[in-house]
């Protein structure tokens, strides 16, 4: 896979002559060079799948799937595939307007913090095809894709209910937008059907890699009382599920199985599987297929949205009430519809009798 580092990118989109410039660059590339040069191209000719993304390649979450998704493209589709890691929010309209530029036939903007960004490029480049992956845009040549997080967290909004001592719960990620709030709310709708009247607080550290503070922000909320939290972040991830871990609380993974990573505090994880969920749109892309609409892909799933092991102090009986739960969700008699609260539109939860 083709790579273009964030050095070198932000040098050439500053060039008055960039895109030649950085087309140079990438066919001079060494296949042998690190990470922090172009690489290789590889796939075959014809479809170009690119991904622009916040983090690293190698977080072992958010970032990673983004990564392998693409990889599975390459390798199921055929196609040349290319990416950008380290992203920040002021590099994003050029990042996604160099693969544009550079023939790419599918661009994918991995997180809902691009956006704007794609907002903005997609008009620029009709004949481009920009999926927001956890966005809330779209437009004709624009696609959002979805994991439906809110159904995985409401699962884990049980759970927590159901294991919390304090009666306070937390809920810690990167960034506030869409996919998130999404997440927040069905974290507290799970909660809320086991106790009514449980607490649930919500953080965001404004960066999802960053460890010192993702640490910070756990230890904080653990002073407030919380005992319990639901934790959506990247390379940061594992240094909340160790401090809670250390502190003698419970933490839920989010996006691969994170059990391993602190098995005396991890009740479950999130499992995302975005990368099956990526190559899913770019099959569809290649065969002409792929529409502006958004994409919301959940439980009914499980090979993209799934619930990973179950910690050892989660009771069987509390096991087996989340799995019944689930499988409501997958036939529908448990569903999230649009309502009225509090004078502003959030989900609500409607089941098969009501």
């Amino acid at each position: 896979m083709l790579e273009i580092s964030r050095r070198k990118f932000l040098l050439y989109g500053s060039a008055a002559m960039g895109t030649s410039l950085l087309l140079k660059a990438c066919g001079n590339s060494n296949p042998t060079q690190t990470s922090n040069s172009p690489t290789a191209a590889g796939g075959g000719e014809g479809f170009k799948v690119a991904i622009a993304l916040p983090g690293v390649r190698s977080d072992k979450a958010w970032n990673q799937a983004g990564y392998e998704g693409v990889n599975i493209a390459k390798q199921k589709l055929g196609a040349e595939t290319a990416y950008v890691e380290q992203v920040a929010q002021p590099d994003q309209a050029e990042a996604l307007s160099d693969f544009a530029r550079r023939g790419f036939n599918v661009v994918f903007a991995h997180g809902g913090q691009f956006d704007a960004a794609v907002e903005q490029v997609a008009t620029q480049f009709p004949k481009t095809f920009f999926v927001a992956v956890n966005g809330s845009v779209n437009a004709e040549n624009v696609a959002a894709l979805r994991i439906d997080h809110l159904q995985a967290s409401y699962l884990c909004g049980i759970i927590a209910a159901s294991m919390t001592k304090s009666n306070r719960l937390a809920y810690l990620a990167g960034q506030s937008f869409e996919a998130t709030l999404q997440e927040l709310r069905g974290f507290e709708l799970g909660a809320k059907s086991v106790k009514p009247n449980v607490q649930i607080s919500s953080s965001f550290t404004g960066d999802w890699n960053d460890i010192a503070r993702a640490k910070e922000a756990t230890l904080a909320i653990i002073s407030s009382g919380a005992d319990v939290i639901y934790q959506w972040l990247d390379n940061s991830s594992p240094a909340v599920l160790q401090a809670a871990s250390d502190k003698g609380i419970y933490a839920f993974g989010n996006t691969t199985d994170q059990l391993n990573v602190a098995p005396k505090a991890v009740l479950t994880s999130a499992l995302k599987r975005i990368d099956l969920a990526i190559a899913f749109l770019a099959e569809q892309a290649k065969n002409g297929q792929i529409k502006g609409q958004t994409y919301a892909l959940g439980l009914a799933r499980p090979d993209i949205l799934n619930l990973g092991k179950f910690g050892q102090m989660v009771p069987e009986a509390l096991q087996k009430q989340v799995l019944s739960t689930r499988q409501a969700i997958i036939n529908n008699k448990i569903t999230f519809e649009s309502c009225q609260e509090g004078g502003k539109e959030t989900r609500c939860v409607k089941t098969a009798s009501t």
